[in-house]
């Protein structure tokens, strides 16, 4: 919990110090607190007013310490904390406005369990924050992300059910390496036995995870997120070679590992080449490349090709006739 600037926030800094250090004394507290002896008082003292029984101990080993048998709940929040946790949640999934919902039935009883003034913020927050759907939203299943966590942290291989965005089903055992959170998107990184080859796994899509008596060793120097980018760049369908006519270090702010490989170009490199696959060609024309503000020339491949002369047709004919309420003024 981090220390408030606010007299709530630290009568509850109070409170969790005293929660884990009984006997600890004013001056003490004050340090912690970083405010005055006078001031560590007065919290105290806050908490009193509360409700909360706060004994003094006198003697060089007394101090503050919460009457024995006191009964608190598990976690405290401050005002800030409170509404913070529930930007992030709504941020993340707009559905939790619902109490129906699975993460909105937690992030309720979450609100309930708060002191009435923090928790009146965070439930007017909640029911008057307006959150707009993603519809392209896809949530992992907790039990299936749990089982995977669970065979990450005892290193045991696993073996997954998994159907893909076409529809196909199969089975495979993997080493799961680990879980990435990438664009609101949940993927198993992991060494796939079937292809012998690095693979990344929507969890969404993850059916199933059974649990094996094989082990398996993590690779040394394992950077999750890097290799998880680099490999969603590697392994599509559609191959994909783009020119820039700029050197890399201009082009890498915006050619993500995921659109492929950034090489220099010649001796000077000046010019710089992406290599690549895709598995939505359009997409990465309109979305990716349409973004970067650089000259370039795909090279390679067809597909690509043709999705980025489609469309440079589209928005030439966008601008080809005579500009609406010309010469009105």
């Amino acid at each position: 919990m981090q220390t408030g600037t606010s007299p709530t926030a630290r009568a509850l800094r109070t409170l969790e110090i005293l929660r884990t250090r009984p006997g600890t004394t004013a001056e003490q507290l004050a340090e912690k607190l970083g405010v005055t002896d006078r001031a560590a008082r007065r919290y105290v003292a806050i908490l009193r007013e509360a409700g909360i029984p706060v004994d003094s101990v006198r003697g060089p080993h007394g101090g503050y310490q919460l009457r024995r048998g006191t009964r608190l709940p598990p976690v405290t929040f401050t005002q800030s904390e409170a509404l913070g946790l529930v930007m992030a949640v709504l941020d993340g999934r707009p559905a939790a406005t619902d109490p129906g919902d699975l993460v909105g039935s937690a992030l309720g009883k979450v609100i309930h369990a708060l002191p009435e003034g923090i928790g009146r913020q965070a439930a007017a927050l909640r029911e008057h924050a307006a959150a707009a759907p993603d519809p392209g939203a896809a949530y992992a299943d907790p039990a299936v992300t749990s089982a995977l966590v669970d065979v990450i942290a005892s290193r045991r291989r696993v073996v997954i059910t998994y159907r893909s965005e076409a529809g196909n089903q199969w089975q495979e055992e993997v080493d799961p390496w680990a879980v990435v959170v990438r664009r609101a998107r949940w993927y198993l990184l992991c060494h796939s036995h079937r292809a012998n080859a690095v693979r990344t796994y929507r969890i969404d899509r993850v059916l199933a995870a059974e649990e094996t008596a094989a082990g398996f060793r993590l690779p040394e120097d394992l950077d999750p997120v890097a290799v998880l980018e680099e490999n969603l760049g590697t392994g599509w369908a559609y191959p994909t070679r783009v020119l820039f006519d700029a050197p890399v270090e201009r082009v890498a702010p915006w050619a993500g590992p995921s659109m492929g490989q950034l090489e220099p170009v010649g001796v000077t490199g000046e010019r710089c080449v992406l290599v690549g696959s895709t598995r939505n060609p359009a997409m990465y024309a309109q979305e990716w490349l349409a973004a970067v503000p650089f000259a370039f020339h795909v090279e390679g491949g067809t597909e690509l090709r043709d999705a980025v002369a489609a469309l440079a047709s589209r928005l030439g004919t966008a601008v080809s006739g005579p500009a609406s309420g010309a010469g009105q003024g």
